[in-house]
């Protein structure tokens, strides 16, 4: 008898039928013989709907009330989930993330997860119960309720497993598995029966909406084997994440994806100042700033001007933060661009055919799209495109490497 986690999405749950439906997966897992941890996210949009109610109130409201107000959707679908266990004959119990407890950091809206407690899994486990835990959701050190940001389910998922050393994670969704690209924007895509970690993770930074990409990661550093499977088709295996590091000679690409709500920052500095780079990514980073792409100048001016991406989201506060501290940053000139898409290849085969890139920018090309910034690693090329013209680049970069 060993521990499975089972992590299901919002479209997973979104009705009473659909609740019964993930019952069917969750017992068939416990007739196995197995110990059964579910972690479940917010009915279908309510998590939006909560945002939208916000709004109402507040454009700009308190993260600490934010956090409070969005985690009460998880908290319902536990509930459901175990009513509609228990009147199919199962003991299940719904914890909160703070009745487990998972401890986090105090960022609100995107908390980190530091510790879990499993002490109280383990004893109704023991009970004979299948433990329904609420995904997205922790509680800081000053017992304030805080939450991992989207997609933080598939996190919270993830690292119960690595917690309670289970033996596999399966999440579970309205999709059966990855693809080369999604598959509702671009023609002929291919469905990846295995795929890395590392590709994974690069795929899901990059914009692909299947996992998250912190859930990918904790994954790795653990070494636990995830599965995402259609909540729809229980005889899909769907696909598998695992070790592997196989990449067929010729097949130099696995997936393309996009990320929307990109901006570009230009700092221009007065002089070219030893230590600006450093003070510039710092004054961000104490802000809580993520930093993706980074273009800088290069001969002369290499300490003189440097660019760099960020989410839409952060764009204010960067120009605000940035603005404040132009005098002692010795800034002269800020400009910002938004409204822009980043496109990536991700594929373990990159590494042994050269001229990946090339046959990328020579697509992006003889489609007229300009490039803004480029960003490479051993497995990864992306580039900064407008992002009305995001998915042209998508599917044409897609044909290039994976045909029709």
């Amino acid at each position: 008898m060993g521990i499975v986690v089972q992590k299901f999405g919002g479209t997973s749950v979104a009705n009473t039928e659909k609740l019964f439906k993930v019952c069917n997966r969750i017992i068939a897992e416990k007739e196995k013989g197995n110990k059964v941890v579910v972690v479940v996210s917010a009915q279908g949009k309510t998590t939006d709907e909560l945002i939208r109610q916000e709004k109402e109130i507040e454009e700009k409201a308190s993260m600490r009330e934010h956090d409070v107000l969005v985690s009460v959707g998880e908290q319902i679908t536990i509930a459901k989930l175990s009513m509609c266990l228990e009147k199919l004959g199962h003991n299940a119990i719904s914890l909160t993330g703070w009745q487990v407890p998972i401890f986090t950091n105090n960022i609100h809206g995107e908390a980190l997860i530091d510790y879990i407690d499993i002490e109280r899994i383990e004893r109704e486990l023991n009970n004979g119960n299948i433990v329904i835990v609420a995904g997205f959701q922790g509680i800081d050190e000053n017992n304030d309720i805080t939450t991992l940001g989207r997609g933080g389910s598939d996190t919270t998922g993830v690292a119960l497993a690595v917690a309670l050393k289970a033996d596999k994670c399966d999440i579970y969704t309205d999709v059966d598995g990855v693809y080369s690209s999604d598959p509702n924007k671009v023609e002929a895509t291919k469905r990846i029966k295995s795929i890395s970690y590392d590709e994974m993770l690069e795929l899901a930074s990059a914009g692909a909406k299947v996992l998250h990409n912190r859930c990918v990661e904790m994954a790795k550093k653990y070494n636990v084997p995830v599965s995402v499977r259609s909540t729809f088709k229980p005889e899909d295996e769907g696909t598998k994440i695992n070790n592997t590091k196989i990449a067929l000679e010729g097949a130099s690409v696995t997936g393309v994806t996009k990320q929307n709500s990109n901006s570009k920052i230009a700092v221009i500095g007065k002089n070219n100042q030893i230590g600006r780079l450093y003070k510039v990514f710092k004054l961000l980073a104490n802000n809580n700033i993520n930093i993706d792409m980074i273009a800088q100048a290069a001969g002369e001016d290499i300490i003189k001007s440097v660019s760099f991406s960020i989410q839409d989201k952060d764009l204010n506060k960067a120009l605000e933060v940035l603005e404040a501290n132009k005098e002692d940053l010795q800034i002269e000139q800020i400009k910002y661009y938004s409204n822009l898409a980043k496109v990536s290849i991700v594929g373990l085969g990159m590494m042994n055919n050269p001229g990946v890139a090339a046959g990328m920018f020579e697509t992006l090309y003889d489609e007229n799209i300009e490039i803004q910034m480029v960003s490479t690693s051993e497995i990864k090329v992306s580039v900064l495109v407008e992002e009305e013209k995001a998915e042209q680049a998508m599917r044409a970069i897609h044909k290039k490497f994976m045909g029709e």
